[in-house]
């Protein structure tokens, strides 16, 4: 045993990281396994685009964590690399509005963001369609998180307007990759009869991962991202074991891996232990959680704040509270209620109440001091 405390322990300028940008959602790994089914058809949907013809609609679902996000984002990154097709992945959570989603598909198409007012969604679809016409290119849209526009009631008429583009603008060829992870979302039932008549999309499912994916999937990661013997097999183990407690879904893993070197740092530790990871668990397990929060508005927020401090209380007693924070009224009230409910955030359940009769019981589905720390 040394008798110089500081022995094995990082200095200023150490880390135990190689490169942390590894452990970012975002990344996209250089090797992507287990999803070549899913690859494989992707790449028979996309296949026409590159003959210059509309590819096939694809409908990708699967749990949260699956690589559905991944799988779209390297086939359109091959795509465009080496062919002209033009693919624009929008993040329906941030856009989930008909005229957001045709404002990133317009900045991708000419590489510079629309004019933020004074544009009709008239013109701005049309500019869209005209400018693919006259460059003769294909687009592909990925409507990532598509569940949000389900959930502003936006989607039959955002996927009305780009699977009828040719109609509108002869010569305009546009296909669509819908992207959910909400399971009970029965999108083709939820949408318009008009759009249903031509939206006949090829279905791509990404079931959740098991666990020795899981250890295979993250223990690339840990070689890209950690320095050399940072994180031996059994920690890797438990951190596998965890994410699998969440669902499979590997952006836990990922992020409990990051935090867990940042845990580790902190104790000036040039090694990740099992600790390090239990002491992180508390933060990755919400992953969920706070990236639901994220894309909600501030009276959306509100709602969810007065829900964490009134948990169990009837929608009613609930509304009394809201009205008193943002002054807004019953119906926009109800709405954002079944928008959370819809997200999972809560559980809103009709109950018999005796002299008054059903009323809507609301319950988060998550810690109250967590959220409210999230928000």
């Amino acid at each position: 045993m040394t008798d110089d405390p500081e022995e094995g322990m990082l200095s200023w300028d150490e880390s135990v990281f190689r490169n942390e940008h590894v452990f970012e959602i975002g990344y996209v790994p250089e090797t992507f396994k287990h999803r070549e089914t899913q690859m494989e058809s992707l790449k028979y949907a996309l296949r026409p685009a590159v003959r210059g013809s509309r590819p096939l609609n694809v409908m990708a679902q699967g749990p949260p964590g699956t690589g559905k996000t991944t799988a779209v984002q390297i086939m359109f990154d091959e795509l465009t690399a080496q062919t002209d097709v033009e693919a624009v992945r929008v993040n329906c959570q941030v856009n989930s509005t008909r005229y957001s989603v045709f404002s990133r598909l317009f900045e991708g198409v000419f590489d510079y963001e629309p004019p933020s007012s004074g544009i009709s969604f008239k013109k701005l679809f049309s500019q869209v369609t005209d400018r693919l016409v006259e460059d003769d290119r294909v687009l592909v849209v990925a409507l990532d998180d598509v569940n949000y526009l389900f959930y502003e009631s936006a989607a039959s008429e955002t996927l009305y307007s780009l699977l009828r583009a040719h109609e509108e603008q002869g010569g305009a060829k546009i296909g669509v990759i819908v992207i959910s992870s909400d399971l009970e979302l029965d999108m083709i039932e939820a949408l318009d009869g008009r759009v249903q008549s031509v939206f006949r999309p090829e279905e791509v499912y990404f079931p959740k991962y098991g666990e020795p994916e899981i250890v295979e999937i993250l223990r690339e990661r840990v070689t890209r991202g950690f320095h050399d013997g940072v994180l031996d097999a059994p920690v890797l183990d438990r951190v596998a074991e965890l994410t699998a407690d969440q669902g499979g879904d590997l952006r836990v893993g990922i992020d409990l891996l990051r935090r867990a070197g940042l845990k580790a740092e902190m104790r000036a530790s040039h090694t990740v232990e099992t600790q390090d990871v239990e002491a992180a668990y508390d933060t990755s397990k919400y992953v969920h959680l706070s990236r639901r929060l994220e894309g909600l508005s501030d009276s959306e927020r509100a709602l969810v704040a007065v829900i964490a401090e009134h948990d169990g209380k009837r929608a009613g007693d609930i509304y009394d509270a809201f009205n008193d924070r943002t002054d807004l009224g019953y119906t926009r009230y109800s709405e954002i209620i079944n928008k959370l409910d819809q997200l999972g955030v809560i559980d809103a359940t009709y109950t018999e109440i005796e002299g008054r009769g059903r009323s809507r019981e609301l319950t988060l589905n998550y810690d109250a001091e967590a959220v409210l720390d999230r928000l």
